[in-house]
């Protein structure tokens, strides 16, 4: 048997979302002027909120405003490799590192599964020490990083449906694993239902409210 624990990123294993600390980080580092730009990446916001966009492209033009069109595969490693460090040195639960190493103790393959891009989400779970990465990856064409999604964008159903191509790549048939899911939020409930064992972490309401309906773990990795 094939024993895999699954972590989100953003918010289970992380004290705050990732992404928009990313991008402004990187901006500042590689082009400061660009945090000039942050309102219209606001108001791109205030049109998800309303609709008028899915989360995906919402991602697309923040990246394009804020790290630009291309990035040089270069530039993107540094960057990613850098924030990584500071997420890693002061950005991560303790209960979420106990955790890990105790799945790690039992025998099981770790695996984050994040809607947050690849090419920095690999260099976080790379610090943490993570056997593999599932997240959102990005269109990258002559050594450049573009300000692109390539295939879905690694959030709710896609999630799981990404998840479950990972492990047909890794030959591993859903009836010879166990399986552990930890995520703090109800976009995640595909994936925790699939699990054989699935952990609402640091969950909110609507998440805690699903856990104690359908009888899933809650733990609390704050304290």
């Amino acid at each position: 048997m094939h024993h895999l624990a699954v972590y989100d990123m953003d918010k289970t294993l992380t004290y705050a979302p990732t992404w928009t600390p990313f991008l402004v980080a990187t901006a500042r580092a590689n082009a400061p002027w660009r945090l000039g730009l942050f309102p219209i990446v606001a108001v791109a916001g205030l049109g998800y909120t309303l609709r008028l966009m899915g989360r995906a492209r919402l991602k697309e033009i923040a990246q394009r405003l804020l790290l630009g069109g291309n990035m040089t595969e270069a530039a993107a490693k540094r960057a990613a490799s850098r924030f990584a460090a500071t997420v890693a040195e002061s950005g991560v639960y303790a209960g979420a590192r106990d955790q890990i190493a105790a799945d790690r103790a039992a025998g099981y393959r770790i695996v984050m599964a994040t809607a947050s891009y690849g090419f920095y989400a690999e260099a976080i779970g790379e610090q943490l020490g993570f056997d593999a990465v599932i997240a959102t990856n990005v269109v990258r064409q002559n050594g450049r990083v573009r300000a692109r999604i390539d295939g879905e964008n690694c959030y709710g159903p896609a999630k799981l449906r990404m998840i479950e191509a990972w492990m047909a790549e890794q030959g591993i048939a859903r009836e010879d694993a166990v399986i552990r899911f930890y995520s703090d939020h109800a976009s995640d409930a595909p994936a925790l239902e699939w699990a054989d064992v699935g952990i609402a972490v640091n969950p909110h309401p609507p998440l805690r409210a699903m856990a104690a309906l359908r009888g899933w773990a809650v733990e609390d990795w704050t304290r």
